[in-house]
């Protein structure tokens, strides 16, 4: 099922009808997973299907499938086909327009961690 945040944004711009920037922002990483894709696409590089879902031992195969289908849909990862030893390999990496998420996303990092302390909450990052 497509992320309600993202649906309610497609169906804005379709009509050129959008008054919130914020609101179309957090649209293009809301969704499992794609604040955390589009941040090891950007630190690792480029990555095989299977390697973005080591990373997300817990997500399954549709549901990773389909955030990663939503993030090249909307121009954040680009997806290219290869062959490797004789067999089509997918390769997702991250566009300029992903890349210019990032900011964000550390921003957005750095205050959860500060906010966490604050709270006297212990932190280990587990991705």
């Amino acid at each position: 099922m497509t992320d309600i945040v993202r649906k309610y944004a497609i169906e804005k711009i379709q009509k050129k009808d959008f008054s919130c920037a914020k609101e179309y922002t957090l649209s293009m990483f809301s969704g499992k997973y794609k604040i955390v894709i589009i941040y090891h696409l950007s630190h690792d590089g480029t990555m095989r299907f299977g390697e973005i879902q080591k990373l997300l031992d817990h997500a399954t195969h549709k549901v990773l499938s389909q955030q990663l289908n939503e993030l090249v849909e909307d121009g954040l990862v680009s997806r290219q086909e290869d062959l490797v030893n004789n067999r089509k390999a997918v390769f997702y990496s991250l566009t300029p327009i992903g890349q210019s998420l990032m900011p964000i996303i550390e921003m957005m990092f750095s205050w959860g961690k500060d906010r966490l302390a604050m709270l006297d909450v212990d932190y280990t990052p587990k991705i």
